[in-house]
């Protein structure tokens, strides 16, 4: 074969294939051009229910001190420290025997004052006609009823007595004025108690139960502002409801409702103090816990939510896959706002109408065609979080 015509050969080979390969390159597009069979949600604004979350910590709504009110030696300890004590139980007992004591010698008092009365009496009866008589004089007469008012006056005052040394008694045996979780005892047996260490304990009250929680000033500026530009509508303050998430994430059974806010800024911490009041039956809220506080019972009017598996990030922030009027996948850039239990807030990038993809959009690509299957709002939504939304969001 001469040199020619190998030339020539090779041209031809190189030129197929060339042209195979070319080939391949024009059918690749079409092949990644594959239809994805996706489910989708139509956009349709709406009072979009939100929530604000806290950080707050429970207290009792009546933590009582129970002291001593009167002086003397401790006798026992009844109650065991830490227990759920009732009204009235008892929780300590004094040294009954110096104020026993003291109630015999006021009773005693009482009935020599009684009896002293008893004699003015019956004197002041004996002078008081003789005096009309003129058998005795006027002095006479003015004695006896001063004896008499001396012995009825004597005689209050020794059933005062009386009734302070009973008081005293009863003292002595300390009872619990309230329901609720006792503390451990700050005096011993034996102690000696006055007036400078009458403090015993404590007993607070479990139910209801106190949440106490703050309120930035910008949190609180914030809340005001959508408030007036009707971005954001709160219902009356005795309507908004308190969720409570405990510290392991699970959901206190009782809702409660907002009973405080304070008037002023705190110059100390710089926020508005807020209080919360839930039932507590069961004494499972103790007073010291740290809780999330939601508020619920706010909406967003004419918003507009998508799940938030619909919400990819991507390098120029978030965005979502929607479907054009030519049924292609298309990525639009939104902004968005709050993360509202299952959703999302968007606050710009989607409008009424809008298609919005919220399945298997990690296989998408812009101008990929989709087979939609329109779904209603809600049917995609990723579980619910522990944490409900922030409340400086949107």
């Amino acid at each position: 074969m001469t040199r020619p015509i190998q030339y020539a050969l090779a041209s031809v080979t190189l030129g197929l294939c060339f042209g195979i390969s070319a080939c391949h390159k024009a059918k690749a597009p079409e092949a990644a051009l594959h239809t994805a069979s996706v489910d989708t949600i139509a956009i349709t604004p709406g009072d979009v229910p939100v929530s604000f979350e806290y950080v707050g910590q429970t207290e009792s709504s009546q933590q009582v001190e129970i002291r001593s009110r009167v002086n003397g030696f401790l006798e026992k300890r009844v109650y065991e420290e830490g227990t759920l004590v009732h009204q009235g139980d008892v929780m300590f007992v004094m040294d009954r025997k110096p104020f026993q004591a003291a109630l015999d010698a006021a009773q005693a008092e009482y009935a020599q004052q009684k009896a002293r009365l008893a004699t003015a009496q019956a004197n002041l009866n004996r002078v008081r006609p003789l005096a009309a008589k003129n058998a005795l004089s006027q002095k006479d007469l003015d004695d006896s009823i001063g004896q008499q008012q001396a012995a009825a006056a004597a005689l209050e005052q020794a059933g005062a007595n009386v009734t302070s040394a009973k008081l005293n008694l009863g003292y002595a045996t300390i009872t619990a004025p309230v329901t609720g979780l006792s503390s451990f005892a700050k005096k011993q047996d034996g102690s000696y108690i006055d007036a400078s260490n009458s403090l015993l304990t404590y007993v607070a009250k479990l139910d209801p139960m106190w949440i106490n929680f703050s309120l930035s000033e910008n949190e609180m500026l914030d809340v005001r502002t959508q408030t007036q530009n009707g971005t954001l509508k709160l219902p009356p303050l005795g309507k908004l409801e308190v969720q409570i998430v405990l510290a392991d994430g699970s959901t206190y059974p009782q809702v409660g409702h907002i009973s405080f806010t304070d008037a002023a800024l705190s110059e100390e911490t710089g926020t508005y103090r807020i209080r919360a009041v839930v039932m507590n039956s069961t004494g499972s809220l103790r007073p010291g816990q740290f809780v999330r506080v939601h508020l619920i019972g706010a909406t967003r009017p004419n918003a507009i939510a998508v799940p938030q598996n619909a919400v990819q990030q991507g390098p120029r922030g978030a965005f979502v896959w929607t479907i054009d009027k030519a049924g292609r996948a298309q990525q639009r850039a939104v902004e968005t706002g709050q993360w509202n239990g299952n959703a999302w807030l968007i606050l710009s990038g989607l409008h009424a109408g809008d298609h919005v993809i919220v399945d298997n959009t990690l296989r998408l690509m812009p101008g990929v065609p989709v087979n939609e299957h329109l779904v209603p709002a809600g049917v995609h939504a990723a579980p619910a979080p522990n944490a409900a939304s922030s409340a400086s969001g949107g």
